[in-house]
């Protein structure tokens, strides 16, 4: 009963989701890391996931809120 619980500040989340998915896009587009060559097995594997048909959860998931 003595736990309090921390609320999440949708503004500070998206920033921080936002700024780390630039970063991962920065370190990635560098000429020495797009000249690695990837395994075809992980190719593989992300073709399937991008071939996957959308959820029908994902349209509902912005209905959700907190109550509090």
């Amino acid at each position: 009963m003595g736990q309090q619980l921390q609320r999440w500040e949708p503004a500070t989340g998206e920033k921080l989701w936002l700024s780390m998915l630039i970063e991962a896009m920065d370190e990635v587009s560098r000429p020495e890391i797009k000249a690695v060559p990837c395994e075809g097995s992980v190719l593989a594997a992300m073709t399937m996931q991008l071939e996957r048909p959308v959820s029908p959860y994902v349209h509902r998931a912005q209905n959700f809120r907190f109550l509090n």
